[in-house]
This record gives structure tokens, C-alpha cells and sequence, in this order.
């Protein structure tokens, strides 16, 4: 399969460079009939019985801006991953001056280089302070993606009203247009929610780079599941409800615990790449935003529903519905169910 088979003309004009309020009031393109809707309408869309489980990872202020000691040459980190050994994973702007012993200040935290780079991903280590988490998070800055120029007004935006655990360096951005409203309705209308936990990191907004798509790797991310999950899903699934996955993210962590049979709870790590052909086990439908052409999501998209994710893009575009991260969603049916 040749990367550019996954590839589609995005206007710039069509990239949301800020998210709507309320949160709900977003467009839903369901693409088994090209209908127009609204985030709100989601529920009445399901039935009665079905399950929609959520990402509910929460996103770490992970981009840190500091200069070199000495010298002070500009660096910057965007956090991947915290190791067992305290060390972190981060995929570092300049990367090919940052070797093992190199310093960087970042005014109230210090760090060292531990690590060669390697694809622009190093290793580092904080200098010892009482709480490393609280640290980042007041030194650090969301870690928007770059086709967002815009400045955000207030950092829980580009939060899920769910999140929970901190551990991500991107957003499960298709769970941003959930507001209590939602999960009220979907309450009145008997639909369940059960929650994973996928730390979103390399392996979801890493570009493809390769001509072609089997040569791309997938970065390792990390994924929790509990038994209250598990089974929940394993109900659903023998009472003939669907399960509904809250973006990208929630497939993959779903689709790499079912692949071998059911599967054991606690933490696991998945480079999953789902491309056509794949075999879905346990996913039905999808509720996600439009992505980035010729990228691992949208190959992830046109394994789930075919063809007509193309048909879905360009209706989408033809009637202003707004892109990526902070945009419009679509609800879209397996091909196969």
C-alpha cells in the first residue's frame, strides 16, 4: 500500500484553530448516510444497549522550553514517556546537538542528556526536585500540534472533561467534544460508558515518512484495562449492543487486548497499526475527528469503514465542517457489521 493512497488535498482554511463552545454544539458527520448533526444528537444516533467506552487519559503539559549549559542554545523537549529508572523518553528539537552529559536549563527545572538521539527521540533526566509531575506541569506548556497557531486561552480546552491520570503527550482529541449533557442523554438512553486508559505518545501522531505504508514502525504506547472494562465490553458484546470507540487511541488499545482472545486486565503496551485488511475483533463503531492526510489515523479510518472514507472527507470539506484536533467529528459504522 503506497502512503500517498492515503493522502487527500487539506485547504488550510480547514483546519480549526480553535475549539467551539459549548463543547457539544461541534458538527457529527454520520457517514453510513452522509447526515449532518450535531455532537449533542450522538445518542439518539446509538441504541439502547450499546457502549461507548472513552480514552480517558489526562495530557501532561509536556513541551519544555529551555537553552543548553553553557552557551545557551535553544532546546526543546516535548515528553513522550517517565520510565521505571525516572528517566524520561522525549523527542527533542534540536536533536543533533543534544549528546549524553549535555544540560539544559529550563529556568525552574535542570536536565541532563543521557541518551544519544536517535530519530529525534533522547532520553533525559530531571534533576531531583520534590514532585516532578507538578513541576513540569508549571514549567511546562500544552503540547498543541503545530498546525494550531492560535494561543490557548485556557489550558483545560485541550482536556477531555473525563480525564483522569496524567500520561499523555497529545490529546484523545475526538473525546474534547463530551460535555455532562452527553453522558446525561446517554444515560436516559441506556447506552453504557466504560473507560481505558491509552497514553498517547510516538505512535499516534508520528507521520508516516515511508512510501510505503508496511515500511512505517509504530512507536510502543502504553495502555491500561480493567476488569470493570473488560467486562462491561464482554456484556455488551454477547447481548448484540455495539461498542463504541471514543477515537483512534480507544481502537487500538481495544483492538490490541482482543486480537489473541479475551483479555487479562492491568497494563500493557501496544505498536499496533491498523491499516485495511485488519481483522477488528471487538470495535463496531468509531466516533472520531478528521485527521491529517496520509497519516497512521486516516489508515486506521479506512480499515474501519473502506473506501468511503474519501466520499466521508470530501463531503465533510465540501460543506465547512472544521479539521483536526480542535474540529468536527464523524460517527462512522465498521464496514463489515
Amino acid at each position: 500500500m503506497r502512503t500517498a493512497d492515503f493522502s487527500y488535498e487539506l485547504p488550510e482554511q480547514a483546519i480549526a484553530q480553535t475549539p467551539v463552545e459549548p463543547r457539544d454544539s461541534s458538527r457529527l458527520l454520520r457517514t453510513s448516510d452522509l447526515s449532518d448533526h450535531r455532537f449533542h444528537e450522538l445518542p439518539e444516533l446509538l441504541d439502547p444497549g450499546d457502549l461507548v467506552v472513552l480514552n480517558d487519559t489526562r495530557v501532561r503539559a509536556a513541551r519544555l522550553k529551555g537553552r543548553r549549559l553553557p552557551g545557551g542554545g535553544a532546546v526543546e523537549l516535548l515528553l513522550l514517556e517517565r520510565r521505571p529508572d525516572e528517566s524520561w523518553v522525549a523527542l527533542a528539537r534540536p536533536a543533533r546537538k543534544l549528546r549524553p552529559g549535555t544540560r539544559i536549563d529550563f529556568d525552574s527545572l535542570t536536565a541532563e542528556i543521557v541518551s544519544d538521539p536517535d530519530d529525534g527521540v533522547v532520553q533525559v533526566a530531571f534533576d531531583s526536585v520534590a514532585d516532578i509531575e507538578t513541576a513540569i506541569e508549571q514549567a511546562g506548556e500544552m503540547p498543541l500540534p503545530p498546525y494550531i497557531t492560535t494561543r490557548l486561552e485556557r489550558r483545560e480546552r485541550y482536556q477531555t472533561i473525563y480525564a483522569r491520570a496524567t500520561g499523555s503527550a497529545a490529546a484523545p482529541t475526538a473525546g474534547l467534544h463530551f460535555t455532562e449533557r452527553a453522558f446525561t442523554a446517554l444515560a436516559e438512553r441506556g447506552i453504557g460508558v466504560a473507560r481505558i486508559d491509552l497514553r498517547v505518545g510516538l505512535g499516534t501522531f508520528r507521520p508516516i515518512t515511508t512510501e510505503e505504508v508496511e515500511d512505517h514502525v509504530m512507536h510502543r504506547e502504553s495502555f491500561v484495562l480493567d476488569a470493570g472494562a473488560i467486562e462491561a465490553i464482554s456484556r455488551t458484546r454477547l447481548a448484540g449492543g455495539a461498542v463504541v470507540a471514543i477515537g483512534t487511541t480507544t481502537v487500538r488499545a481495544l483492538e490490541a487486548a482482543w486480537q489473541d482472545g479475551e483479555p487479562a486486565e492491568g497494563e500493557a503496551t501496544t505498536n499496533l497499526f491498523i491499516t485495511p485488511d485488519f481483522d477488528f475483533k471487538v470495535v463496531d463503531r468509531l466516533v472520531t475527528n478528521f485527521h491529517l492526510p496520509g497519516s497512521t489515523l486516516i489508515c486506521m479510518v479506512a480499515a474501519f469503514i473502506g473506501d468511503g472514507w474519501r466520499d466521508a472527507y470530501q463531503t465533510a470539506l465540501d460543506r465547512g465542517y472544521r479539521f483536526l484536533s480542535f474540529g468536527d467529528a464523524m460517527l462512522a459504522d465498521r464496514e463489515d457489521s
